[in-house]
């Protein structure tokens, strides 16, 4: 049963907020990496795609919190589904995180695809992009919810300034929906304390996690190039 529900945007400190909740006790933790490394999880979200309804037990089956889309863009729906659990919205300077989005976009799986025909692919690799190819109608629903009507993701990224103020109308939504008891808006950089408090955790006596996605998505499609879907490994940077 989740007991956390991720808030934030992608590229928001979720891999890091991800490896803080597991810390702390409240994993698993359902993350977009849970979808590229078990393509077979797409099913599950695809009712999502058309508005339908869809069994949020049995689709967080065995997860104790969750961060990054496509979990964190049905907040509303996971904070209904769940009323105990607590919300947690990761944030950082809008401008910054435009940047880092474009990063990730550049080495994402739209990259690897454009290089060679899909025939080409190892099997594990043509089983995530065939994957992520059929996770398309809700990922077009989520960006055409965040940055405008019709909006797909083929169009690609949006300009800074639709961006900047999409995570600001993100923001200040979330913020305005939940009670403060219920909420925290969170960055990362602020380290444990602030997230201990509001979840009634001990502090870790080892610092903060702070994990790069672009830096693990690389690794983990450097590795799915050759064959290998294991798990990302998280790993430290100090971007």
């Amino acid at each position: 049963m989740l007991t956390v529900i991720g808030a934030g945007f992608p590229r928001t400190g979720t891999s890091s907020m991800k490896a803080a909740l597991e810390r702390l006790g409240f994993g698993p933790c359902f993350h977009m990496f849970n979808i590229l490394t078990e393509p077979a999880r797409v099913d599950d979200w695809l009712p999502l795609a058309e508005g339908e309804e869809v069994d949020w037990e049995k689709l967080f089956d065995g997860f104790g919190s969750t961060q990054d889309w496509p979990a964190s863009f049905f907040w509303r729906e996971l904070a209904r589904a769940y009323p105990e659990a607590k919300v947690v919205l990761t944030v950082r300077d809008p401008r910054a995180w435009y940047a880092s989005m474009l990063t990730l976009i550049d080495n994402g799986p739209r990259t690897i695809m454009s290089q060679g025909a899909e025939r080409d692919l190892p099997p594990a690799a043509k089983a995530v992009f065939g994957g992520m190819q059929r996770l398309q109608p809700v990922l077009n629903r989520m960006t055409a919810a965040t940055f405008g009507p019709g909006r797909t993701m083929a169009d690609g990224p949006v300009d800074e300034e639709s961006a900047v103020a999409a995570f600001e109308r993100h923001t200040a939504t979330v913020k305005a929906s939940l009670p403060a008891d219920r909420l925290l808006v969170f960055d990362v950089r602020e380290g444990w304390e602030p997230l201990c408090r509001f979840l009634g955790a001990d502090v870790p006596d080892e610092p903060f996690p702070h994990l790069n996605d672009g830096k693990s998505m690389r690794e983990f499609l450097g590795r799915l190039m050759s064959g290998d879907l294991s798990h990302p490994s998280f790993t430290e940077s100090g971007a």
